[in-house]
Formats: C-alpha cells, sequence, structure tokens
C-alpha cells in the first residue's frame, strides 16, 4: 500500500519560512516523479514544484521561483520544500504526489494527505 505522509508546514508571519516534507513508502521511490501541488480556498489545485527521479531535473510555478526549493533523498525516500520570503498567497493546503517516471506507470499517481500552510500577520 503506497503511503505518502507529510509533515511540516504550519503558521508563518509573511517574510518567513517553513519547510514541508513527505515521506513516501509502498513504492519504488525512485521511479517517481515528486511532486507539491497547492489548493487554496475556493481555487483549483496547482502545481508548485516538481523533482524527477533522480533529482537532475527541477520545475517551478512562476510564483515560487527563487523562493521555494524542493529536493528529494533516495535513500530515506523522503521530499522537502523549502519555503522562504513567504507571502499571503502562499496560503492553501500542500499535497505531495508521486507519479510514475516510466510509459507503464502513468497509471501510479498518488497523493498525501494535505498540510494546511497559513501565512498571515
Amino acid at each position: 500500500q503506497v503511503q505518502l505522509v507529510e509533515s511540516g508546514g504550519g503558521f508563518v508571519q509573511p517574510g518567513g519560512s517553513l519547510r514541508l516534507s513527505c515521506a513516501a513508502s509502498g513504492l519504488t521511490f525512485r521511479l517517481f516523479r515528486m511532486s507539491w501541488y497547492r489548493q487554496a480556498p475556493g481555487k483549483e489545485r496547482e502545481l508548485v514544484a516538481s523533482i524527477s527521479p533522480s533529482a537532475d531535473n527541477m520545475f517551478y510555478a512562476d510564483s515560487v521561483k527563487g523562493r521555494f526549493t524542493i529536493s528529494r533523498d533516495n535513500f530515506a525516500n523522503t521530499i522537502d520544500l523549502q519555503m522562504n520570503s513567504l507571502a499571503s498567497e502562499d496560503t492553501a493546503v500542500y499535497y505531495c504526489n508521486a507519479k510514475g517516471a516510466l510509459p507503464i506507470m502513468t497509471s501510479m499517481d498518488y497523493w498525501g494527505q494535505g498540510r494546511q500552510v497559513t501565512v498571515s500577520s
């Protein structure tokens, strides 16, 4: 059974930093592209950052470029999202996602339970 368990996040004032972590189990982690998505109230879920299986390719949404950093540890089966210079617009529930990177694995698409990040003064 695949499990993605998020931790971290919480409440911070504008300009502050938070870190999210996601621990994966039940899958061959090194074969999955890992991503962070977020969903703010009343808005659609959006891709925030993504990292390739070997960590040689990262994607960032324009809204977080230069502020967020995604990383992964293929030995510990974890990914992190370091979030700096946080603003109120970053307030959302953040979700960890694992998607199979090989053509035969495209149906393998798993989600964590979500973690709240609130940025407010």
